[in-house]
């Protein structure tokens, strides 16, 4: 087992040729991305942060300060992100821009490596950030500063080395699997310490999954303890690298479980677990397994699981329960967790679940998800709508984008915005009305705010209410930022009422 754990050890350096799917790194694209955010007014936790973030910062604005040019690029950058971006200073800033780096190519330039249609669908609404971050980098000279700070980056992935590698060892030697056996699969973390050390990123998109962690500084001694390094938030990762497959493959007898469904629709979970029965089975299957394995053997112990299960169930994992009996018994068998797992499934009581599930007194509310979940097909089926409508199929663009709705697939306020534009082709006035002003409200991208704004003031021209009218252009004209289009469209708005196009006699 020691030379097992020392092989892993070594398989985790980045840029080592091995066959090992598990990779800790650092990434130039990433380091460009959160440095041009920092400059642009992101400091969550700066005070608590490692000193490289501050150093990093100061070194940018001297350059900021000597040069036109960087000032010019920066400020052309800035407003890009402040116009795409709600919550200016928190993680979830920060979250769109992370998946944008994870897909781009590497510096000098910051194109994305795919099509549009499958970006993540939070990236594709930042895709031409790249743009202005080329212009940016080069001016500010990020490599410089990049290459000045390459050894503090080296340093903290030293001090993940080992834990990490740990971590690895024992999940793999408790589900009595390796992590190899699944073929085109990676699991990679990044270090980058322009972010909150209090923040952790995690994401899985397809086949691939993620953990972007902030380093918090190292205590006197030199070492970050656990906590600081933040394990329990990679391990929740890794688990869900370990067992996402395995609901995957036995889709059929997870579907037998969908009744539970309704018995969590009063829970405070995210509405993908209430929605995606495989969603919630894993989620609960991945806290049992941490329950189970967090802690040591010591008298006292076994209550606070039984707490932090309790805590689960209340929270709306309500299989946590019959997961945390069912590892316990797997632990004493041979078998590994992907021989077992069909049995876990098949020995559900759907009904004894259900009672059970009645009787909970569910929390007000729930932390939230970790793993953010992001699947090529939410993204298509809009882009699938739009070009029905284009191509003159409002019906079908209406069943997709309804579709998308219903099952709460991408972004609401998109679909929404589809459906107002079939409402348009329907002569529909009212119920095109009633839906720009909802994708007004349920949506952050600004293209869809920017147009239905623009459509909102076209259509109280033809009711002959002016006043409204402009306050729904100028609404359009503040929230264009750099769309040229919606901005035309707007002061056109705002110079003359509107009058749609004579029919042809």
């Amino acid at each position: 087992m020691l030379a097992a754990f020392m092989g892993l050890l070594g398989t985790l350096c980045a840029g080592q040729e091995n066959r090992s799917p598990i990779t800790l790194d650092t990434s130039e694209t990433l380091f460009a991305v959160l440095t041009a955010l920092n400059s642009c007014g992101y400091d969550q936790d700066l005070t608590i942060s490692d000193v490289t973030r501050s150093a990093v910062r100061n070194e940018v604005q001297r350059v900021l300060a000597e040069s036109e040019e960087a000032e010019s690029a920066r400020t052309a950058l800035c407003e890009f992100y402040l116009t795409h971006t709600e919550e200016r200073n928190t993680n979830r800033s920060l979250s769109p821009y992370i998946s944008l780096a994870l897909y781009m190519d590497g510096p000098p330039h910051f194109v994305p490596r795919m099509k549009e249609e499958d970006l993540p669908p939070d990236a594709a609404g930042v895709a031409d950030f790249g743009t202005l971050l080329e212009r940016f980098y080069e001016k500010a000279g990020l490599h410089s500063i990049w290459e000045r700070h390459r050894n503090d980056y080296a340093a903290a992935m030293n001090r993940y080395h080992e834990p990490l590698a740990k971590m690895v060892f024992n999940t793999e030697i408790y589900l009595k699997q390796l992590s190899s056996q699944y073929l085109g699969r990676r699991f990679t973390i990044y270090l980058d310490f322009m972010g909150s050390p209090n923040e952790t990123d995690a994401r899985n998109y397809g086949a691939d999954y993620y953990v972007i962690v902030f380093p918090a500084p190292n205590t006197p001694s030199g070492a970050a303890p656990k906590s600081a390094l933040r394990m329990d938030e990679i391990r929740h990762t890794f688990l869900h690298y370990e067992l996402d497959p395995l609901a995957a493959k036995h889709f059929t007898a997870i579907q037998r479980l969908e009744p539970l469904l309704q018995s969590v629709k009063r829970a405070p979970l995210e509405e993908s677990f209430k929605t995606d029965i495989s969603l919630l089975v894993t989620e609960c299957l991945v806290r049992a397994v941490e329950i189970r394995t967090a802690g040591t053997t010591a008298p006292g112990e076994e209550a606070m699981r039984a707490q932090a299960v309790e805590d689960a169930v209340k929270q709306g994992y309500i299989l946590t329960k019959y997961f945390y009996d069912t590892v316990v018994a797997f632990e004493k068998d041979p078998v590994g967790i992907r021989e077992a797992y069909p049995d876990f499934l098949a020995n559900i009581d759907v009904k004894k679940e259900e009672r059970a599930a009645a009787e909970v007194q569910f929390a007000s509310k729930t932390s939230p998800e970790l793993v953010q979940l992001s699947r090529p097909e939410e993204r298509r089926i809009l882009l699938t709508a739009e070009k029905r409508l284009a191509a003159g199929d409002p019906k079908g663009a209406q069943d997709l984008a309804q579709q998308a709705l219903d099952k709460k697939i991408g972004d609401q306020g998109r679909a929404l915005f589809i459906l107002a534009e079939v409402a348009v082709a329907n002569k529909n006035r009212d119920g095109a009305q009633d839906n720009f002003q909802k994708a007004i409200e349920a949506t952050r991208d600004p293209k869809v705010v920017g147009w239905s704004h623009v459509y909102l003031g076209r259509i109280l021209d033809m009711k002959e209410d002016r006043d409204a009218a402009l306050q729904q252009y100028q609404a359009a004209l503040s929230s264009a930022g750099q769309l040229p289009e919606i901005k035309a469209a707007a002061e056109r708005g705002l110079a003359q009422a509107y009058e749609p196009p004579a029919k042809p006699q």
